[in-house]
């Protein structure tokens, strides 16, 4: 006589569901590691700074050479805006005593907060310059403070980019120069040719208003440029050839000043 030994069910069951758990478990997704969340408020989270010397055109003795050095830094962000301060120190060279002659040193200090919405940017503006003369007696203080606002937006185009802002400031105290407000408006944009370089264009527009004590009109200023960037990491390089129309040129004079200029930039990122 055959026996017929029966497993009991519990046990068939419990195998069933091994089975069937270890099936669900390989359908489904590995489960996803959540990325970490931006902290709200960042503390120097940005910090831009440049170095540029381009050769002026004319036979002007006093304008051969014009040298800036600057940043811009955000000191804080705090998600819905940002605090801001930015720097920059121009020189101005000619060849009137020797071949590289410095007769400007020129100071500009500015601050700003501002406001993030719908991809647009508001801020309050604080902007402070003073022009020196450098190896001359100089005793006329030459400065001017303004405060104002500025709307400021980026664009990308596909593999271009484009800033644009304006500002609007009127002033607040001044020295022996005889401007009232400003209006100023830019765009600076790269549209990139290969991996490492980008075609580099810009345009700026500036509307001097006055107060009348010099006997002239508000005064146009203006600036077009155009080159090549070439970036590769940490900074990049830009070489570039402008027309412009400068106010104001030396400082204690008034009038306008057309020049080409030719020349480079180095950049930090």
């Amino acid at each position: 006589m055959i026996h017929v030994v029966r497993r009991s069910r519990p046990h068939l069951w419990a195998l069933v569901f091994v089975l069937c758990a270890r099936a669900a478990a390989a359908q489904s997704p590995a489960p996803q590691e959540t990325a970490p969340a931006q902290p709200s408020v960042q503390f120097l989270p940005h910090a831009l700074f440049r170095l540029s010397a381009e050769h002026l055109s004319g036979q002007d003795e006093s304008f051969q050479w014009d040298a800036n050095f600057g940043g811009d830094l955000d000191i804080v962000d705090y998600g819905s805006g940002r605090a801001s301060f930015e720097a920059n120190y121009q020189v101005i060279m000619g060849d009137e005593f020797r071949r590289f002659d410095p007769n400007q040193g020129n100071y500009i200090l500015g601050g700003s907060t501002s406001l993030r919405r719908s991809g647009y940017e508001f801020a309050g503006v604080f902007h402070h310059e003073s022009r020196h003369l450098s190896d001359r007696a100089n005793r006329v203080a030459v400065a001017w403070n303004m405060a104002g606002g500025r709307i400021s937006r980026a664009y990308t185009f596909g593999s271009a980019r484009l800033d644009a802002g304006v500002d609007v400031r009127t002033v607040v105290a001044k020295s022996f120069v005889d401007y009232d407000w400003e209006i100023a408006g830019g765009v600076r944009g790269h549209a990139q040719v290969h991996p490492h370089v980008a075609v580099l264009f810009a345009g700026d527009l500036r509307r001097l208003g006055v107060d009348g004590s010099q006997n002239r009109g508000d005064q146009t200023g203006f600036r077009l440029e155009t080159g090549l960037h070439l970036s590769d990491g940490g900074g990049a390089a830009e070489f570039f050839i402008s027309a412009e129309r400068r106010i104001d040129p030396y400082p204690l004079e008034f009038g306008t000043i057309n020049f080409v200029t030719v020349g480079f930039r180095l950049l930090s990122h």
